[in-house]
């Protein structure tokens, strides 16, 4: 158990009189400050989506983040124009001539100009995509008896530089084990495949690299501005990249007898994400060090590692590796550029200054420029890191299992976080504090483990995002369904998995799985905000969730069509990846989602350690103001696009 530590304990600052004479003298912070700076993001093209429905053929398309606001557009159906005039009030059309045989395509129309057409696409018989796999073999335990492999967590990244994403996707083996429990694993592989299932590459990670939630985070993402993603990660003594060349011993094996690696070299890797090769090994950081320094001598917290992506110089994405957070925690922040990986700086909490900070992280972290300065922090549980690798603020309330950051209450200036802690027993161990400095705005006193926690508007009548959560069991109510100013509104809730935005309105809807035994089958459902209760919407029939209770998909992510989200799962064999897409029509016109830089880094760190959904930047729900448009540079590459 983490040491107990008192609450709401911050980076130092000035008080009293010093405070008032200082302010006396002080120019306003807005006045002549920079701009901020573009920040370096993917060249999307339109990725229309076109689906048979009873009424025709439902088509949605990207609005991009570079487009101009007035930029409308025209939709055209085997060659044929449909629209009468362009479309300008959404990104989404119900074309009731359509047909299962009919094909699509978009143009913009820029300031009276019509624009290239996008791609040409072919009707969808239903809203899902089925990707096929290429799963591996079974291996073999030392007993001799057999382990199967499963689809698990996957990312995206559009690793060509065709406009279009691809999907990257995690293997794991039957006997991957947590931390807390001991035995061998079986390989833990990584995919990437198109969406049309062409299988690009796959590397194997090797006898020393364990098989589970907490070890192998991987990051997909344009780290060196080329146009083109590139997918970073732990790597080790016998990891073979996507060509097949081995890094470092290829006979080494450091596996004690419990099945955990806690000697041998650790590296971090970048590959490009287009073939699979290896660019860059160095040794990894954090480093391992002592591995009693992390709160236990076998290698329970010592090997629990998170990751992400964090634009810290507000320019151009930046790699975080992190590792620890029951005890000591550190993390490691690098720039690939130039073929050259480079560390930046280190956050340790051993560091002098740092020791209120041990104890403090979460099974996730996430990613925003929480202080409004253009650069990224990192909201890492019940502390933060700001962007040049100094303590931000720590608030004492321990380690927890779910966190949600945005901008939660459009009525105050800022984001917030809302959180749930394990420790018990504790002040606010439902939590709804400011990203920027920690301060607790309301919180619930628990004298239990709070096991998962949400936060979106589900209910139109309160302004802002609701939160609940739920108790260690996973099943039973705690506390209640609060809205954005902490009022109590039900005792009964929804389930704390996802949330997704699925349908027409602007209420974020829920993804969950129907859980029996050690199986949970994909859905997704509504809160009846009147009634207290939840309506399911469909059940994605055929599918898995992942990770046990957990209950997550192998990704959500706005990859397709219009602002809206797509679900992925794995089917029950893992011998293909499902993508479900809305039909929903909506007439509401939102930028992708994938040009928020706060959504697409939640993107990338969403398949690290306890899964959680990604969250904008800006408040989505009833009542939102016209989101702001990003202040990005696409970056296009010298490919002949």
């Amino acid at each position: 158990m983490a040491k107990k530590r008192s609450p709401l304990r911050r980076k130092s600052t000035l008080i009293g009189l010093g405070v008032l004479l200082i302010a006396s003298f002080c120019v306003p912070q807005w006045v002549g400050a920079k701009p901020a700076p573009a920040r370096q993001m993917e060249d999307l093209d339109r990725s229309p989506v076109a689906v048979k429905v009873d009424e025709g053929v439902f088509v949605s398309w990207r609005l991009l983040g570079t487009d101009h606001p007035s930029t409308s557009f025209n939709l055209y159906r085997d060659g044929k124009k449909v629209n009468d005039s362009p479309i300008r009030s959404s990104t989404n059309y119900l074309d009731r001539k359509g047909t299962a045989d009919s094909t699509y395509e978009v143009r913009a129309v820029v300031k009276g100009k019509e624009q290239p057409k996008s791609e040409t696409v072919s009707v969808w018989n239903k809203n899902v995509l089925s990707l096929p796999l290429q799963k591996p073999a079974d291996g073999k335990n030392p007993d001799g008896s057999t382990y199967t492999y499963r689809a698990n967590d996957a990312s995206v990244g559009d690793l060509d530089g065709d406009g279009q994403y691809e999907i990257i996707l995690k293997w794991d083996p039957s006997n991957s084990k947590d931390n807390s429990q001991s035995g061998i694993t079986g390989e833990v592989f990584l995919d990437a495949y198109e969406l049309d299932g062409t299988h690009l590459w796959r590397m194997g990670l090797g006898k020393n690299i364990r098989a589970g939630a907490h070890y192998t985070q991987f990051m997909v993402y344009d780290l060196n501005g080329d146009g083109k993603a590139e997918v970073a990660l732990k790597t080790a003594d016998g990891t073979t990249d996507g060509t097949g060349k081995v890094i470092g011993d290829p006979d080494a094996d450091y596996r004690n007898e419990e099945g955990r690696i806690l000697s041998g070299p650790e590296y971090l890797t970048v590959f490009d994400g287009e073939t699979g090769k290896e660019l860059v090994t160095k040794p990894f950081s954090p480093e391992r060090g002592n591995i009693c320094d992390w709160g236990d001598c076998y290698g329970n917290r010592g090997d629990r590692f998170l990751a992400g992506i964090a634009y810290l110089d507000g320019k151009r994405p930046s790699l975080i590796m992190a590792r620890g957070y029951y005890e000591k925690t550190m993390l490691t922040a690098y720039n690939y550029r130039d073929g050259q990986l480079t560390r930046l700086w280190t956050f340790d909490s051993d560091d002098s200054g740092h020791e209120d900070y041990a104890g403090q992280g979460n099974h996730q972290l996430s990613i925003a420029d929480v202080d409004s300065d253009g650069k990224d922090e990192i909201v890492y549980g019940a502390m933060a890191v700001d962007h040049n690798g100094k303590g931000l603020y720590t608030t004492g309330l321990g380690h927890g299992d779910a966190m949600h950051v945005s901008d939660l209450d459009p009525g105050r200036p800022g984001m917030e976080v809302f959180q749930v802690h394990e420790e018990a027993p504790n002040e606010a161990g439902i939590e709804f504090r400011d990203a920027e400095t920690g301060e607790l705005i309301w919180g619930v006193p628990t004298d239990y483990d709070v096991g998962r926690g949400l936060s979106a508007d589900i209910d139109p009548r309160h302004p802002g995002a609701e939160s609940w959560a739920v108790d260690g069991a996973w099943n039973s109510s705690s506390g209640g369904l609060y809205t954005a100013k902490g009022e109590k509104i039900s005792t009964k809730i929804p389930p704390a998995n996802f949330a997704i935005w699925w349908d027409g309105d602007l209420t974020r809807e829920l993804l969950d799985h129907d859980w029996d035994e050690e199986k949970g089958v994909g859905k997704i459902a509504k809160w009846d905000y009147e009634k207290n209760q939840t309506v399911d919407l469909f059940t994605a029939e055929g599918t898995y969730s992942n990770n046990g209770t957990k209950g997550n998909p192998s990704l959500q992510a706005d990859i397709l069509g219009d602002w809206r989200e797509e679900a992925v799962w794995r089917s029950e064999d893992s011998t293909e990846l499902r993508i479900y897409t809305t039909t929903s029509v909506t007439d509401h016109r939102i930028y992708t989602l994938m040009h928020d830089p706060v959504y697409r880094l939640g993107v990338a760190w969403q398949n690290v350690a306890y899964n959680q959904p990604p969250h904008t930047g800006f408040y989505l729900g009833e009542g939102m103001a016209n989101p702001p448009k990003p202040k990005i540079n696409t970056v296009r590459p010298d490919n002949g696009r």
